[in-house]
Parts: structure tokens; sequence; C-alpha cells
């Protein structure tokens, strides 16, 4: 038995519109679990088919959605708006499911540091964590980006909440790529208490492919594919519109563009897809990485798991990143990444076909992302070893 058999870990996670948030933590649980943690994945939003936990097993909460694009306001999956009895059997819930485990460890996914809508239930299943006659250790687990709060009273609030509650934050990414404190503004009054553990992706640890067999000079062409991906879809049809219109626009108009369309994407933004003569559309594939390693190209949104696998996996990308006026976490991302070279960008705002077919043709004739030193991508393995040290 591993020396870690005993140790369990509570890992709550809530996605609101698309399915990137339970992806990450679905794959650090497998990682905790392939180290000999006992890790219960708990998951606050709409069920996913066919979601791999590994060794973890997992519990669904009544579930709860974002009402719409804006991430304002919540709602069951009805698009009923929750109530206080709603929000009290969620709570009661879920403290009931901590006190029958007694971890040795609660994590919370992007919590104190986002989905503060969930305080209502989060607040008291902190309290019930300290209450716990041996209270676990509680961490919140952060990607490497967070949505930019330009509220000081906000900054103060979730620092105030992360030194009352949590022994540290893991943040899911390279600080030689993307620092927490270029998103954080109180970062000076947490870094003491941060772990950086390399990005989190599906295949960690994987090698890349070497840069000897993939990468391609600037200015010349592989025979790989385009390989356009929405993530799960809820917000992807116009990027994928813009795919289609772009294709002839490029010097890759011989190529075969595969656009990947997720399960989220409504069934108007999927009836407007037509495929033709060099464009395939298909759902979402397992293969997604296997895809990416041998195209060309990659056209995506930037969302934090499919950037940190074109990153490992990829050749060149445009990253046309989702935006609202809450949500800035993607064009930040992007922003980074454009400006070490690594990618093309195009906003969402004003996206035709000409627009993207321009990027596509600036992603052609710069470097390889297989020329530059890899990322730490080994985040799932780091987090797991640092849980253990912690134990």
């Amino acid at each position: 038995m591993s020396p870690h058999m005993s140790r369990r870990v509570f890992f709550y996670v809530q996605h609101l519109l698309g399915i990137g948030h339970l992806r990450r933590a679905a794959t650090l649980a497998r990682a905790l679990a392939r180290s000999g943690f006992d890790v219960l994945l708990v998951s606050g939003g709409a069920p996913v088919a066919g979601l791999d936990t590994g060794g973890a097993r997992f519990h669904q909460l009544p579930p709860v959605r974002a009402r719409d694009e804006g991430l304002r306001e919540l709602a069951r999956l009805d698009g009923t708006p929750l109530d206080d009895a709603f929000r009290a059997l969620r709570t009661q819930a879920l403290v009931g499911l901590l006190r029958a485990e007694q971890p040795d460890f609660l994590i919370t996914e992007q919590f104190p540091f986002g989905r503060t809508q969930l305080r209502f239930e989060l607040l008291p299943l902190l309290d019930a964590a300290k209450a716990l006659g041996k209270p676990p250790r509680i961490l919140s687990s952060v990607r490497d980006v967070l949505r930019e709060s330009a509220s000081p009273q906000r900054i103060a609030e979730t620092i105030e909440t992360f030194e009352r509650y949590f022994d540290g934050v893991l943040v899911h990414a390279d600080p030689a790529l993307v620092g927490l404190d270029k998103s954080f503004a109180g970062w000076a009054r947490i870094k003491s208490r941060a772990h950086y553990t390399g990005y989190v992706v599906e295949t960690d640890s994987s090698p890349a492919p070497a840069a000897t067999s993939g990468e391609v000079p600037s200015g010349e062409l592989s025979s790989g594919e385009v390989i356009v991906s929405a993530g799960g879809g809820a917000v992807g049809g116009p990027l994928l519109r813009a795919a289609i219109a772009a294709r002839p626009l490029t010097s890759l108009a011989g190529h075969t563009w595969r656009l990947l369309v997720g399960d989220n994407l409504p069934d108007a933004d999927r009836a407007s897809l037509r495929a033709g003569a060099g464009i395939e559309i298909e759902p979402a594939r397992p293969d997604f990485t296997a895809l990416l390693a041998g195209s060309t190209l990659s056209i995506s949104q930037a969302g934090y798991n499919t950037v940190v696998e074109t990153l490992v996996h990829g050749n060149r990308a445009v990253l046309v990143p989702f935006a609202t006026g809450r949500e800035t976490e993607q064009a930040r991302r992007a922003q980074v990444l454009a400006e070490r070279g690594l990618v093309q960008t195009v906003a969402a705002d004003g996206l035709d076909g000409s627009v993207l077919a321009a990027a596509v043709e600036r992603a052609l004739v710069g470097r390889s992302i297989r020329s530059f030193p890899r990322c730490n991508a080994n985040g799932g393995r780091a987090t797991a070893s640092l849980l253990a040290s912690m134990a």
C-alpha cells in the first residue's frame, strides 16, 4: 500500500459555463489518486458524460450553472434562479459530505480568488472544516491567470478570506511563462503561501514532439491539418464560422481543416456549420493532443486546458480569447503568450474570415512553438508531491 493511502482529499469544483474547470480538476484528481491519495472530487456544475476521474471517487451536488455568458447570476439547469431553500440544500449536502469524509486536505478550485457567487456554501464548508476534530489542510487551486478585479474592496475581501482559512494556494502555472502577480494585485500578501506546480495537462509529463521532426521552419508549410477547436463549445460558434470563411483566404487552403465541435455548442450554431471539400466537422475528440502533434496550425479560444495542450503538443497557434466585461482571463493569457512570440491572437470582437486569415498568415511566418523552451507541464505530479510533503 502506498504510504499516502490514508491521506484523504476533498476537492470541490464548480464549473459555470464551459467544462474546463471540471476537466482540470479531474486531471488533478487522477494524478493524486495515482500517487496513493484517497480523493473525492465534488462537482457542483452540470453533469458531464464520460468524465474520467481515474482512481478518484466522484460526487455530484444538485447542479448549478451560470444563467448566461455574463456569469454574474446562478441558476439551476432549467434556468430557475436559486432560492434560499435550494442554497440551504446544497450547503447541507456539502457540509454533511465533508463531515463524513473527515479529509486530511480540503481543496477549493478557484475560491477565494474566484467563484465568489458560491460564498453561500463555501464559507460554511470552510467553517465546518476548521471545526473538525482534526482540521484538514485547506488549499486553493487556481489557474495561471485570474479574472482581474478593478475593485480594491474585492481584492481585500479575497485576501481576508485567504488569510482566515487557507494554508496555501496551488498555482497551476509555470512562472517563467506567466506569474500570478500579473493578474492578482494582492500577490505580495499571499506569495509566501503560494506554490507553483507547473501547468496541469491531461498528458502529464509526456514528451513533446521532437523539434527536429515536428518543427517547420518559418515560411514553410507542413502537410498537417489545421485543427479548429472551441472547447466545450458553449460560446464557440463565431470562431468555427470564421474558420470556415478564413480557409480559402490562407496559404493553407489546400489543407484539411478539422473543426471540433463541443457538446455544449448551441443547436443554432451547430446547424450553421457546413462541412465541405477540405472541411471536416466532428465532435470533440479524446485524441486532441495527437491531432495537435500532427497539425500545421491550431486555431482555438484561449482557455487554460486547450492552451496548455497546445504549448505542449502544438506547432503554431492562433488564439481567439473569449472575453466579456467580467471575463478577462483568456484575453490576458493570450496577450502574455503573444508578447513572448509563442502565438498569434485575434480579438473576438470584429472576428471574421479575413481577420482570422491574416492571423493565420502571421502565425505561419513566425516561429514554431516547438522552437521555444518547453513549459513546465508537470503540475499533476508536482501537486501530489507537494501534498505528500505537507502530510
